[in-house]
């Protein structure tokens, strides 16, 4: 027998009888300051929720009262760009570790998995996120691969994205638009596929990645569709985006952090079009620290003031994309609500979403379906990583603490017998990355300086954004004992020295995310940690060194990056050799 259709009329009778006070409400919080994203004021409240949403403001009889104590209340927080995936952790394990933060949506582009797997792997995050307290909503990775300059494991194409957009989809209700399209210099020279992705998604919304593009290269690429930007690193850069339209968000990541250059642009006149965004996130910061929660308290000590900050996490995101009835707390938004202790800590005392006390959900550790083991790559010995020596300097990738942006350094080789090596003296490391996912036998060789790395390997699966096997040491052997055994295990990261495991962390989804708990991995990386102290110069130590590898192959950020087809120039967008005759 059929159900009988949903009675809209009905519901809609209950929630006016609702915040008429004529039925209980489930929840009165009484006692509270609102930070008001909508009047841009903090005042005295009481708010009533029921099935979910504000009833509004005022006494009301509930089945709950809640003192909040004076106590400051907030909307949910959004995350508006983030790969749930360089977390580490699986979409449930993440949901538990931010939701208690105040975390009520995010996001993401799940474009390290897509690399992988392709549209299976998005398929993969959309159902691992179905169902949870936290919203996941999902942007359709638009570059994938990247670049034409490497080799991802898959790709998805316009007609991918016309599919998954369209309404008849199964998770039609989680994808949002178009991913950061990144491929920036295809958009400019009209490369058909990219204008075909693009159109694919007309009329939805679509996220940009253009970083350091100015004048009438960025208004092009504006036209083209992008609406917002997180790559911002200079002042100037962010004003001339905001100027043009575009929706600052403002990265503050593990290793990306540009909050402290961004934050004097924010102003009260223009606040409404910046957003705060973490894009990348380390679980143990998260663990430690937090999550949007703790960009809020950021940016409130660079200077913005708190009902700013806490709009810039929640209404402003909610309304680029179009999330009706999200952001706010007021009649008729979802009931996602963070009970704060001060508004200079941001100590999170409660947190309902949807209406619903954190405490009272099943965010209980749960284990993920693996797929297959993703490592396929050619066979790996010590000659791979061997750099015959020739007339001139070599080009060497200069990392930039706490940015992603890395600097492209011409300097002597150390040679010794027809070899250039890794040179621990100049904080100099031998930098590979491995093609995995086709077993090409593709590897890049380069340098890299900045690593603090002083002896043994160090080697990864997480390599921004094709994922393929990236390794740093000072010698061969190493180098290529790091890598097999990554390979073994399916993926992750691990530090070699001597022809010792000296640890590994195992990423077994896709090379990229662990399948188990958030304590487990923590207890796994603070081991990586130790290996890696063990392994790197104290005064040179990179303080999130895996972090900072994985972005060393991603080629659309300036300057210098390696790709297992080798080195790329990102401001020409071309290929160039290893050896130079430049001074």
């Amino acid at each position: 027998m059929d159900k009988p259709p949903f009675d809209a009329s009905a519901r809609l009778a209950r929630r006016i009888s609702l915040a008429l006070g004529e039925i209980p409400a489930d929840l009165l919080i009484t006692g509270c300051q609102l930070v008001n994203v909508l009047s841009g004021e903090i005042h005295a409240a009481s708010v009533a929720v029921a099935d979910g949403v504000v009833l509004g403001f005022g006494d009301y009889p509930a089945r709950e009262v809640v003192d909040a104590g004076g106590r400051f209340l907030c909307p949910g927080f959004l995350d508006g760009h983030i790969h749930i995936e360089s977390t580490l952790l699986s979409p449930p394990e993440f949901a538990r570790a931010v939701a208690p933060h105040g975390t009520c949506a995010v996001v993401c582009d799940p474009h390290e998995i897509a690399n992988v797997m392709g549209p299976a792997g998005i398929e993969y995050m959309l159902a691992a996120s179905r169902d949870l307290p936290l919203t996941f909503y999902v942007m359709m990775s638009s570059c994938v691969p990247a670049t034409h300059m490497e080799t991802s494991g898959a790709a998805v194409t316009p007609e991918d994205i016309r599919r998954m957009l369209a309404a008849q989809y199964p998770y039609a209700d989680q994808m949002l638009g178009l991913a950061e399209v990144m491929n920036y210099p295809g958009v400019l020279a009209r490369d058909p596929q990219m204008l075909a992705k693009l159109e694919a998604a007309s009329g939805r919304v679509v996220d940009g990645h253009a970083p350091l593009l100015t004048g009438k290269r960025l208004n092009a690429y504006i036209l083209a569709g992008p609406g917002s930007d997180h790559e911002c690193t200079r002042l100037d850069e962010a004003r001339e985006k905001l100027r043009k339209g575009m929706q600052v968000m403002i990265r503050e990541g593990s290793t990306e952090q540009n909050l402290a250059d961004l934050a004097p642009l924010v102003t009260p006149e223009n606040a409404w079009r910046f957003s705060l965004v973490s894009d990348d996130r380390d679980p143990v910061d998260i663990k430690k620290h937090g999550h949007m929660n703790e960009l809020v308290r950021r940016a409130v000590a660079h200077g913005i003031s708190p009902v700013a900050a806490v709009a810039m996490a929640s209404i402003n995101t909610a309304r680029y994309f179009r999330l009706h009835g999200r952001g706010a707390v007021a009649p008729g938004y979802r009931a996602d609500l963070v009970l704060l202790d001060d508004l200079e800590t941001f100590a999170v005392s409660r947190v309902w979403l949807g209406g619903r006390d954190v405490r009272d959900l099943n965010l209980a550790c749960r284990e993920v379906p693996v797929p297959k083991n993703t490592m396929r790559p050619a066979q790996v010995t010590p000659e791979t990583f061997r750099i015959p020596a020739r007339p001139g300097r070599v080009r060497v990738i200069g990392l930039v603490p706490g940015q992603i942006v890395t600097r492209s350094l011409i300097l002597d080789p150390t040679v010794e017998n027809g070899l250039a090596l890794a040179d621990p003296e100049r904080d100099l490391a031998k930098l590979a990355v491995i093609e995995r996912h086709h077993a090409t036998g593709n590897v890049g060789l380069g340098f890299v300086q900045g690593l603090g790395l002083a002896a043994g390997a160090i080697a990864g699966t997480v390599s921004h954004d094709s994922h393929n096997l990236i390794v740093a040491g000072v010698n061969d052997t190493d180098m290529a004992f790091a890598a097999q055994t990554l390979t073994k295990v399916g993926g992750g990261f691990c530090v070699v020295r001597g022809g010792r495991i000296l640890a590994v962390v195992e990423l077994p989804v896709a090379g990229l995310m662990s399948a188990g708990c958030l304590d487990e991995l923590e207890k796994s990386l603070a081991d990586l940690g130790e290996a890696y102290a063990a392994v790197s110069a104290p005064e040179k130590a990179d303080a999130h060194p895996f972090m900072s590898m994985s972005f060393l192959s991603l080629a659309v950020i300036p300057e210098l990056k390696l790709t297992d087809k080798g080195l790329v120039d990102v401001e020409s967008f071309s290929m160039v050799d290893l050896f130079t005759t430049e001074s």
